[in-house]
């Protein structure tokens, strides 16, 4: 079995191109005396709500055995059923990702594609209360988007892709692909069919009923991340997920992803479903 890899050690950014850009970007990107500014300025101005109409969410979870999970932040411990803790990777496109205070001219921002790789966590204070994300992994497509949320904050820390298709078709069926080149960002392949309809009566039995277990995975207020230099992040977020909105799908083909498959997870197990559209904040972030 892997022993649990360094949350901190996976969250430094490595550019997927092999050229003199690429060993400078980096650098910048962790530069500690920025870091220090940064956060010091954060704790007189706090930074302003982030707002998005995503869509086309593609959620796809798996029991992973907890021995492969990270050490959990303090104060909090993992959701665990059977020896087991649930792992979800949700890809979607942002729509005009942007500052909330820009109103109707937030539709000049781009709508790059983003995929969040987690785990759940309870608090140990509030063990029945809503669950908590801890970031594992976190990719974007685009490098502005890459290259501003590293420079302006701790728990969003993604990695730029080198290829990057999230595709739905009008039947419902589609593909997600992401390729890190020879960077930081993980690979991964999924394919999916609309199903026939809910399959999740394993699940449903862990967490007491379906509607249990689709609030579970999709309703969270805060998500956490640690920092490249050792830190614990927490951002506040406002997801107000429809849950009669969510519609059961299939997984099939060819499906692919390194991280899963070397803790020993079988892919097509997985459960899978899409939202189509939900409005995304980022309400606030400190480090903890």
């Amino acid at each position: 079995m892997a022993a649990p890899d360094d949350l901190a050690q996976s969250a430094i950014y490595r550019h997927p191109f092999d050229n003199v850009f690429a060993r400078m970007l980096p650098r910048l990107l962790h530069a500690p005396r920025w870091t220090r500014l940064r956060r010091a300025l954060s704790r007189r101005w706090p930074m302003p709500a982030l707002a998005s109409d995503v869509r086309d969410v593609i959620y796809a979870s798996w029991w992973v055995d907890v021995r492969h999970a990270p050490s959990p932040p303090p104060g909090h411990h993992y959701v665990v059923h059977a020896g087991r803790t649930p792992y979800t990777i949700l890809s979607y496109r942002h729509g005009h990702f942007g500052p909330a205070l820009a109103g109707p001219l937030r539709a000049l921002m781009p709508s790059p594609q983003q995929s969040n790789w987690r785990w759940y966590l309870r608090r140990d204070d509030d063990p029945d209360g809503t669950p908590v994300v801890l970031f594992d992994r976190n990719v974007m497509d685009q490098l502005a988007f890459v290259a501003g949320a590293r420079a302006f904050s701790d728990a969003m820390q993604p990695h730029l892709s080198v290829r990057f298709a999230h595709v739905l078709g009008a039947d419902g069926g589609g593909h997600t692909l992401i390729e890190g080149g020879h960077g930081s960002a993980p690979a991964l392949r999924l394919q999916w069919q609309v199903a026939a309809g809910w399959d999740d009566a394993t699940w449903s039995a862990a967490f007491g009923g379906h509607h249990a277990l689709l609030r579970f995975l999709t309703c969270q207020d805060e998500a956490i991340a640690r920092t490249c230099d050792g830190h614990w992040a927490s951002t506040r977020i406002d997801l107000p997920v429809e849950l009669t909105h969510l519609r059961p799908l299939h997984l099939q083909g060819t499906l692919q992803c390194p991280r899963l498959q070397a803790m020993g997870v079988a892919l097509p197990d997985g459960l899978a479903f899409h939202l189509p559209r939900v409005p995304f904040r980022v309400v606030s972030e400190r480090l903890l």
